[in-house]
């Protein structure tokens, strides 16, 4: 602390309710941290001086407190560096990260705590512990293991130093990325160069010059304004120009070569995991990865990824040859590249079915979209929502909700931050705020999501309207957010998202966008943002009959992501003749229809696995995508909207978190194994 301040005078020391967006400054993140890992290292030693014998009251609940404390603390501070990105900030967090690793390590690696888990797991209580206690003590058992309790000194030593800087390498591949993003536009001011662009794309491009002080028409690589060039623009030169700068973001190649080059990033980021996977015991990082996922073995993620792979990929040529014949003889392009695929596939998508996703933009004004979600989960599991405007956020755009369930009691709240704008991550997200746990007291503290995705924002005074595209992004987001706030599970460890198997998470929001493709649902979600018209008959026959366009070439594009991850962290060597681009090269060969010019560096900007929680989990999506197709075939079976469908739905799998397996929780929803077909029926090939 600052002379003369003290920790009640701290926001982020402030755990009463919602983290006070507005009073957060940068420079009380350092103190705020300092402060509290001090208080922990004292309150852990008294623990040993006052307990002889750890059970759950005098051990691991305490443990389980500071843990909670400190993830309240550093939520807000990780969430702001993401959306609120800036110089000030972005110090203060990286000056915290190795702060974070060494406090994480350090407990991880105290052989006390480690025996006083054992012990409370070896004891008679165990036995009469909850599920959800027990799992917590079993997954901390594991986690010990997985953070080098079992090492010796030496070895202990170099685990640590190897996180820090693991941590610190993953901070700092995000930056490069947005740097490199933010670094980048492109300023058109003939009109006539952007023939084939929407009314709505070209508005925002005049607001963005506008609002940058300039004049014409501004393009960036922010996902609204990147994909919309590259689905629409005809002009095929600043198509190219556009890719080279998106797929070349960090790297060696394109506009800004080398300024924020990733590469050396990546290889240090392989050679540490592997280095920390050798220190365990184990071959490789992706066996690490997988000790707490349900798939149980490298072998058995290729083995899936393969059979997806021999189901798809000749169709996946046969579409794009029909794409190329296309490009051929309607629009003039002898030799696709890259940079066409997307143009070209969306001119023979609305020659095939007479409809894109500028002509479904109208009917999907965001307030309408909002209105037909809340009212959908209304009808699965009897939740009210209710915006509230008394709280601070982070932005004038953040909204805030209250979540009440069928006996009107508060479930949880969370946030939506909806518009792509400058200095903030892209892509779309839920995390976690606060998590749900039963206070001293015997009260519940209600679980708090945020929420954020990257939408054009509204212009002039036409309201924000999506794609069918983006809505299937938002439905996406709450499924994670619902998994969160509706949990009945009274432990931070299992409440909610924490604690649930990586390749099962993505479960409940995968089947959530289920419901952005059934009439029932439309006619909630879908009214003409001028007229309040329905969706019509017609569109919505075009719309499902275009549903599985290219989902072959859509499906190996996902297991190109997924294999060259698994591949990458159990087969490459830093040390060895094979490159990172070398070994996404072979993967390509095996399963790509596509294949990039030499340029690309799509690894470079895969935030997914070197700067987010994917490192050998990106096959996690399919994984839970036969999961969630298969749980919502239970819903195909009894009606959408059944209610007692849903009250299954919701109290096997929301409410549980991770308080018991995912695999165990399935069958108790499905009455059975998982199975493929679903998954293959929805997405045409079956």
């Amino acid at each position: 602390m600052t002379q003369g301040q003290k920790d009640s005078d701290n926001p982020l020391l402030d755990f009463s309710g919602l983290p006070r967006f507005g009073d957060i400054r940068a420079d009380q993140v350092e103190p705020a941290l300092t402060s509290l890992l001090a208080r922990f290292r004292q309150q852990r030693e008294q623990l040993f001086s006052e307990n002889q014998v750890a059970d759950w009251d005098s051990f691991v609940q305490p443990l389980e407190d500071m843990d909670e404390q400190l993830h309240r603390l550093w939520s807000p501070v990780s969430h702001l560096n993401a959306v609120m990105n800036n110089d000030e900030l972005r110090a203060a967090y990286n000056k915290c990260l190795p702060l974070l690793s060494e406090y994480g390590t350090e407990l991880a690696q105290d052989p006390r705590v480690y025996r006083g888990y054992k012990q409370v797991a070896n004891s008679e209580q165990f036995r009469r512990l909850t599920s959800a206690q027990q799992k917590i003590v079993s997954n901390a058992l594991r986690d010990f293991r997985l953070a080098g309790a079992e090492l010796d000194d030496a070895a202990k030593q170099k685990f640590k130093a190897n996180q820090m800087q693991l941590s610190a390498l993953s901070s700092k591949f995000q930056e490069n990325v947005l740097d490199a993003t933010n670094a980048w536009d492109m300023l058109v001011d003939d009109e006539a160069e952007l023939r084939g662009l929407p009314e709505f794309a070209l508005a925002m491009a005049r607001k963005s010059a506008a609002d940058n002080g300039r004049q014409g028409w501004r393009f960036t690589l922010d996902g609204p304004s990147y994909i919309s060039f590259m689905t629409n623009a005809d002009n095929r030169e600043l198509r190219k120009q556009m890719y080279t700068a998106y797929m070349c973001r960090a790297s060696d190649q394109g506009p800004h070569a080398g300024q924020w080059d990733n590469a050396p990033v990546i290889v240090e980021l392989l050679k540490l995991k592997r280095e920390q996977a050798l220190l365990l015991g184990f071959r490789n990082y992706a066996e690490v990865s997988l000790a707490s996922k349900m798939a149980n073995s490298v072998g058995e993620v290729i083995d899936f990824l393969d059979d997806l792979a021999a189901r798809s990929v000749d169709v996946a040529h046969r579409e794009f040859a029909e794409l190329q014949q296309f490009a051929r003889d309607e629009l003039g392009v002898d030799e696709m590249q890259a940079w066409d695929v997307a143009y070209c596939s969306e001119k023979l998508r609305i020659s095939r079915y007479d409809i894109s996703q500028e002509t479904l933009r109208p009917y999907f004004p965001i307030d309408q979209v909002l209105s037909g979600l809340f009212e959908i989960v209304h009808r699965l599991y009897g939740l009210r929502i209710e915006e509230i405007h008394n709280v601070q956020t982070w932005h004038p755009d953040v909204r805030a909700f209250d979540i009440y369930d069928a006996s009107n009691a508060l479930r949880g709240q969370f946030y939506f931050d909806f518009y792509a704008r400058p200095n903030k991550r892209g892509g779309a997200w839920m995390d976690d705020c606060i998590p749900r746990r039963r206070l001293p007291t015997g009260a519940v503290q209600h679980p708090v999501a945020f929420m954020v995705c990257n939408f054009s924002a509204p212009v002039d005074d036409r309201p924000a309207l999506l794609t069918h595209t983006e809505v299937i992004t938002l439905f996406h987001e709450f499924g994670h957010g619902l998994h969160h706030m509706l949990t009945q599970v009274d432990y931070v460890g299992v409440s909610g998202i924490n604690g649930v198997a990586w390749d099962a998470v993505e479960l409940p929001s995968q089947f959530m966008e289920n419901w952005c493709w059934e009439r029932e649902a439309l006619d909630l979600i879908a009214k003409h943002y001028e007229t309040g018209t329905p969706l019509p008959d017609d569109l919505y026959r075009k719309m499902t009959q275009a549903k599985n366009f290219q989902s072959a070439m859509q499906m190996v594009r996902q297991l190109e992501f997924a294999l060259f991850d698994i591949r990458l962290h159990s087969e490459f060597d830093p040390a060895g003749k094979i490159t990172v681009q070398q070994l996404l090269d072979d993967v390509r060969a095996r399963v790509a229809v596509i294949k990039p010019p030499a340029f690309s560096r799509f690894q470079n900007g895969f935030t997914h696995i070197f700067g987010g929680g994917y490192a050998a989990g990106y096959y996690s999506y399919k994984w839970s995508e036969v999961l969630s197709a298969d749980a919502f075939s239970k819903f195909e079976e009894n009606g959408i909207f059944d209610r007692h469908t849903g009250e299954e739905f919701l109290h096997n799998i929301l409410e549980k978190g991770g308080s018991e397996e995912p695999a165990k929780l399935f069958r108790q929803f499905r009455g059975r194994e998982p199975r493929v077909d679903a998954l293959l029926r929805h997405s045409g090939l079956a």
